[in-house]
């Protein structure tokens, strides 16, 4: 297939895959009667982080090769399957896409490392800072549902769930240290598509992390101190040490510590009410 051929396949089925979809499917509001069937361009391109007269160029087959961030951006906002995702690429730019992240298991081991600290919140991170796994001890810290939708990724959690946001009174520093961190393992994962998806979120919906980004810092956090202002238990003042996999795998295991006896005395408090909470439960 020629460059042109691709061009003109690219925009039948850009505009194809528009129609088929209802503001409802995408999260928009139905409003006003429509007389074009499906999302317009302008919506397409809001939802793509993308400039309407782009789409509108790419949708004529007026634009050159799309990057590969783009596709992606545009195969989340037309909601793609994998194989849909995996023709946009192949009719955009003539190649398959980097395979989709899945996150790698924990082992066993370290597993039994996390469950064997009951007293010490504690969980385990890759390089994309998707939580791999936790204890108890952490869900009694950051709320039980610790690890899934919007703390399911802790750079996420750190510049959009507000709740997050709110308890972190060191979150100016934090913040900017996870910045330095995603810059750091993004240049020992150049061509990782998870990682390149969680950065271009936090560009687009963070103007903090978008400028951050520009100035070039680089990090890698190995221990540290913060406040966090826990809704239940105060102001708490803890310790977190930052422990690297040597396997290859380049999980990272985070242990939190009170800093101080008060400190203790409240983190126990929570993890044992917690504890009670699962079994009252059950």
């Amino acid at each position: 297939m020629t460059v042109g051929e691709r061009r003109i396949e690219l925009a039948g089925f850009l505009r194809a895959r528009r129609e088929q979809l209802t503001p409802g499917d995408v999260g928009l509001p139905v409003g006003p009667r429509r007389r074009t069937p499906g999302l317009r361009r302008q919506e397409v391109a809001q939802l793509a982080a993308v400039s309407v007269e782009w789409y509108t160029r790419l949708e004529q087959g007026r634009v050159g090769v799309p990057g590969v961030t783009v596709l992606d951006s545009l195969a989340g906002a037309l909601r793609l399957t994998d194989a849909q995702r995996r023709h946009l690429h192949l009719i955009a730019r003539g190649e398959a896409p980097a395979r989709r992240h899945e996150p790698a298991p924990v082992r066993p081991s370290l597993r039994a490392v996390l469950d064997g600290m009951p007293l010490l919140p504690a969980y385990v991170v890759d390089f994309r800072f998707d939580v791999l796994a936790h204890n108890a001890a952490a869900a009694a810290l950051f709320g039980a549902e610790f690890g899934t939708g919007p703390t399911a990724n802790t750079a996420r959690a750190l510049f959009l769930d507000e709740p997050m946001r709110a308890t972190q009174l060191d979150w100016r520093r934090i913040a900017r240290e996870m910045v330095g961190n995603l810059r750091a393992n993004l240049a020992r994962h150049p061509g990782d598509a998870r990682l390149r998806e969680v950065i271009d979120e936090l560009g687009r919906a963070s103007a903090d992390f978008a400028g951050w980004w520009r100035d070039q810092t680089v990090s890698e956090r190995t221990h540290g101190r913060k406040r966090i202002q826990h809704p239940e238990a105060g102001l708490l003042t803890v310790c977190y040490d930052v422990l690297g996999s040597p396997d290859g795998s380049d999980q990272h295991l985070f242990t939190i510590t009170p800093e101080g006896a008060a400190d203790e005395l409240k983190l126990r408090g929570l993890i044992t009410r917690y504890s009670r909470f699962r079994l009252a439960a059950m």
